[in-house]
């Protein structure tokens, strides 16, 4: 499985808003109310990279201070991509329902996000439903 098709919340909503028509419904595991942090992979590797050119010593967090909903992930994937999008909520696993971290340690060394949930959906999902249009094509050929 490509991490596309669904490793992952925000790959996963991009690739079910990708696949349903304007107007359509994807299923989503829980209530839509459980609480996550999500970090564009550019802020990652900086922070990644920063942590390798500091003095800190022991773990440390690199994350966004944004914290969202899963339907509030669902509805900015579903903005950026022009459609509208229904949610039929299914039981599956959801994990906990919020996480909490620190980043003091990260901050500390100068390190913020740079992208928003929707800055980093709008850089993702273009590609993600470019491959499922080529899976489609693929399909039909």
């Amino acid at each position: 499985m490509d991490r596309w098709e669904g490793k992952g919340a925000p790959a996963a909503i991009c690739r079910k808003v990708a696949e349903a028509g304007d107007g359509g419904t994807i299923e989503v595991w829980g209530d839509g109310k459980a609480i996550r942090s999500y970090t564009y992979v550019d802020d990652m590797v900086d922070g990644i990279y920063r942590l390798t050119h500091a003095s800190l010593t022991g773990p440390t967090n690199i994350g966004s201070a944004e914290y969202v909903s899963v339907a509030q992930l669902v509805n900015t994937v579903a903005q950026v991509a022009g459609k509208t999008i229904h949610i039929k909520y299914v039981e599956g696993p959801v994990g906990v329902q919020s996480r909490n971290f620190s980043n003091e340690r990260i901050h500390s060394i100068g390190w913020r996000a740079r992208y928003s949930l929707k800055d980093g959906i709008a850089r993702t999902y273009p590609w993600v439903h470019e491959q499922v249009q080529a899976r489609r094509a693929a399909v039909v050929a």
